[in-house]
């Protein structure tokens, strides 16, 4: 394991708890292996008896590019008007809590969220910002250079890569997914944060990489070349392992990554009946439209259908509709015409699937042990620039948790009048992220494994149990 991972693995327990640090060193690694340390201890020191973290599953939507503070969940409608843009706030269904105009359906869900206006990392730029709102950790620089770093496998894992090594795959599908698509933009395809990390490509999230998917079909690399067909791939399949097995009894079993791979390609055509949660042919076509008959849309109602199935985490990326090469004039890095963007192509899709995945969930008995959380990798700056756009800015954004035992109805911390700043309660968005670890049951001293099984300490940062 690199050595700069076990240093850290020894800082962050000496912000927790030493007697842990202390009863793994003294029992041994293996010891406490077998004791059950991966299945996560339990909170200490967490809420009342009756309430708490309670997540089975979550969900996380990320809204690529970074969306505006003011047009979103912290409008500010007494600032000056190169701050405060073209449109108001609207009351919600929490007294005294406004958000913007521009989210009339999640304004009518208040209560069922907390916001956090107060979040934090002060990193301007996209890969790093958006690493830091994956892992809670700042990226790892070395030995890649650039801005934008790709992922690595020095990294700190994803929440999604923590969630599969220590709740594993259920029900014949991975334990984290991500779709529709990955992280990124034009000049890096794929920015740090996005996979398992120092775990190892075992724990990496299934990511749905195809730009030309629509949500709700299967995805065509999920399929068999019609030349060959399933019946002929699967003969061809029980042949190799036929092979293998023979192979395997000579020299042990195969740990390359392209074994791996094959192994989850696959399982696809064993596992016929799970694989439907990807499906929507079986939804109403009044669901579809509850969501917005959008790709963003149609990949919330996925991530509903993929936790009833049983996956751990599921991390929905804003994408546009329709399906275009991705850059950032589709997303939410809206350095131009911004308010046109906000208004017409990407907030009333959002509005609709994140109200209607809330609403989804609830009536299904799900929220309570869902996590729903909402972010980007940073916010945009109070001041409106000359091409009426917003431009990065890390310094204070919103976010967004709800379910899984987090109290809805909340306000957590405020910026200051122009959206500038944190005021009150700033929140780290290490916190964040370590408040998205905590709902699934975790604290500080649960361990997850390096690919060589090493025990390394997750927790970022300190929870938000007031959130419970």
């Amino acid at each position: 394991m690199h050595e700069a991972y076990l240093l850290e693995a020894v800082r962050d327990r000496v912000r927790g708890s030493r007697r842990d640090w202390l009863r793994l060193t003294a029992a041994g690694f293996g010891s406490y292996i077998l004791a059950g340390g991966r299945r996560g201890s339990p909170v200490r020191g967490g809420p009342p008896a009756g309430r708490g973290p309670r997540a089975k599953s979550s969900i996380l939507l990320f809204m690529t590019g970074g969306p505006a503070q003011h047009e979103t969940f912290d409008p500010k409608p007494d600032a000056p008007s190169n701050v405060r843009g073209e449109f108001g706030a609207i009351d919600t269904s929490v007294p005294g809590v406004r958000v913007s105009e521009l989210m009339p359906h999640m304004a009518r869900q208040a209560h069922r969220y907390a916001i956090l206006r107060g979040t934090y990392h002060r990193e301007n730029g996209h890969g790093p910002a958006t690493h830091w709102s994956l892992t809670g950790r700042v990226a790892v620089p070395r030995p890649r250079t650039g801005s934008e770093p790709s992922p690595a496998r020095i990294d700190p894992p994803c929440v999604g890569g923590v969630v599969r090594q220590l709740k594993g795959d259920r029900n014949g599908l991975p334990g984290a997914v991500q779709l529709p698509a990955r992280i990124g933009d034009q000049n890096t395809f794929q920015w740090a944060g996005q996979h398992a990390g120092y775990l190892g490509e075992r724990y990496d999230p299934l990511m749905l990489i195809d730009e030309t998917w629509v949500p709700g079909e299967l995805p065509p690399t999920f399929r068999p070349n019609p030349a060959v067909g399933e019946d002929r791939l699967r003969t061809r399949s029980h042949l190799l392992q036929e092979l293998e097995g023979a192979q395997k009894a000579v020299t042990g079993p195969p740990v390359d990554s392209l074994h791996l791979h094959r192994e989850r390609a696959l399982s696809v055509l064993d596992s016929t009946t799970a694989w439907e949660a990807f499906l929507l042919k079986n939804e109403r076509p009044e669901s579809i439209a509850r969501y917005g008959d959008t790709r963003f849309g149609r990949s919330c109602l996925i991530a509903r259908r993929l936790v009833e199935a049983g996956v751990g985490h599921v991390t929905v990326t804003w994408y546009p509709d329709p399906p275009t090469k991705f850059n950032s004039e589709a997303n939410f890095d809206t350095h131009s015409k911004h308010f046109t963007k906000m208004k017409n192509l990407l907030m009333p899709p959002v509005d609709r699937a994140f109200a209607a995945l809330l609403d989804d969930l609830a009536e299904r008995g799900l929220l309570d042990e869902t996590l729903v959380a909402w972010t980007g990798e940073f916010g945009r700056t109070p001041k409106i620039n000359g091409g009426a756009g917003r431009d990065h800015w890390g310094n204070v954004f919103s976010t967004v948790l709800a379910g899984g035992g987090v109290r809805g109805g909340q306000v957590l911390g405020s910026s200051d009048g122009l959206g500038a700043e944190p005021k009150n309660n700033p929140v780290h968005v290490s916190r964040f992220v370590a408040t998205m670890l905590r709902a699934h049951g975790w604290d500080d001293g649960t361990p997850v494994y390096s690919a060589d099984r090493r025990p390394q300490f997750f927790m970022p940062g300190k929870p938000l149990d007031e959130l419970f």
